[in-house]
């Protein structure tokens, strides 16, 4: 039986938060940076769709 790869963090190593406590680079709260460690893979996923979300709206991603 094979084990799933952990999901890679996000991080462009641009690690600078916002106003809204919201890393520049990643997207990601300052809490789900410190949570990532243990995260399971479906709540990286969770919030990789997050990420890519907030980055649309801050006009980040297209």
């Amino acid at each position: 039986m094979s084990q799933e790869r952990p999901v890679a963090s996000p991080c462009v190593y641009v690690c600078t938060l916002d106003e809204q406590d919201l890393c520049i680079g990643c997207q990601r709260t300052a809490d789900e940076i410190t949570r990532w460690g243990r995260m399971d893979n479906d709540e990286r996923r969770e919030v990789l769709r997050q990420c890519h979300e907030r980055a649309r709206e801050q006009g980040v991603l297209l």
